[in-house]
């Protein structure tokens, strides 16, 4: 974690407000690919993750943009009430999850709601690159939706469609019309509300092809918490320890306990700083940071959520 200062707060829509971060004395911002977010401690003592929304060049600052959440546990509410221009917070370097593919012969971006942060960092970098894309923004109105002024530019022109006050029952067809006709290689990529990205998950895979289809979640699943938890093991393969992992305790919790200390930061599954190696085993993957194809290999897990459904699991540790 190190030191920045709140240098602007922007009023963006509706209980959405952005913040623009910059280094305190002694601090140097580090480069990002479009789609990373950091860590930010609020004034509560609270870590969450934001998406930085920038231009990824822009070496002047990190702009990060919070919704106000109705059942805000302390991480939201404290950013909107306790913050203000020359605050300092603490945040932590970049992380991506959420990239461009490089293989892609174009780009379709949706975004619903504060679902447009990391997108917005993604069209500036499309935009400098001079690469196809075209991004879609959900929202109930325009009061609703973040940075008008920003994709309603020139630099945009052409670029971004809204959505308005659209039915759920009619976002299907909608989605589907926005994917008809693109070039064979387009990659669509997606954050907002879990049904949303659902949605566009489903009509994704059925227009692009199911490896296609990226999407990044800030919010843990509750039905994964509610799955049965039975006991497994966990070998080391450096040094051939096998840990139990009882029934009821985290795999991060349990290797913590027998010394083996992994850096975590969300404990919901949702930033991937926990996530290790696997070298045997089948995970039972609980986490909202690997992507589908990352869990299909079976090849890390998500230490502070996942677990095993083999009886035992050996990690690169």
């Amino acid at each position: 974690m190190y030191r920045v200062r709140v240098e602007r707060i922007v009023d963006e829509a509706v209980g959405i407000r952005s913040f623009h971060l910059v280094p305190c004395e002694g601090t140097a911002l580090q480069p990002y690919e479009p789609g990373a977010h950091v860590d930010v401690l609020g004034p509560t003592g609270v870590t969450r993750q934001y998406s930085l929304c920038s231009p990824p060049d822009d070496s002047s600052g990190y702009l990060i943009a919070v919704k106000r959440e109705q059942a805000s546990r302390g991480g939201s509410a404290a950013l909107h009430d306790d913050v203000q221009e020359s605050t300092e917070l603490s945040i932590s370097a970049p992380r991506n999850l959420f990239s461009l593919s490089p293989e892609a012969s174009g780009h379709l971006l949706f975004a619903a709601g504060i679902g447009i942060t990391p997108l917005l960092s993604m069209a500036h970098a499309l935009n400098r690159q001079v690469r196809p894309y075209h991004l879609h923004y959900f929202a109930r109105s325009r009061e609703h939706a973040a940075f008008l002024s920003i994709l309603e530019s020139s630099h945009f022109h052409g670029k971004v469609t809204f959505h308005f006050g659209l039915d759920r029952g009619a976002l299907g067809a909608a989605l589907a019309t926005c994917m008809a006709g693109a070039a064979p290689g387009t990659h669509a990529y997606t954050c907002g509300p879990a049904p949303f990205m659902e949605r566009v998950v489903e009509v994704g895979e059925d227009c692009l092809g199911p490896d296609a289809v990226h999407l990044e979640h800030f919010q843990a699943d509750p039905a994964a918490a509610s799955l049965p938890a039975g006991a497994f093991e966990a070998e080391l393969a450096r040094s051939g320890k096998v840990i139990v992992v009882p029934e009821g305790v985290t795999l991060v919790d349990a290797l913590t306990a027998a010394g083996c200390d992994i850096d975590t930061e969300c404990r919901e599954g949702i930033c991937g700083t926990c996530v290790v190696p696997v070298l045997d085993g089948e995970p039972d993957h609980r986490d909202n940071c690997l992507s589908k194809k990352e869990k299909a290999a079976n090849k890390q897990i998500c230490a502070c959520v996942s677990r095993a459904r083999t009886a035992r699991i050996v990690l690169d540790l």
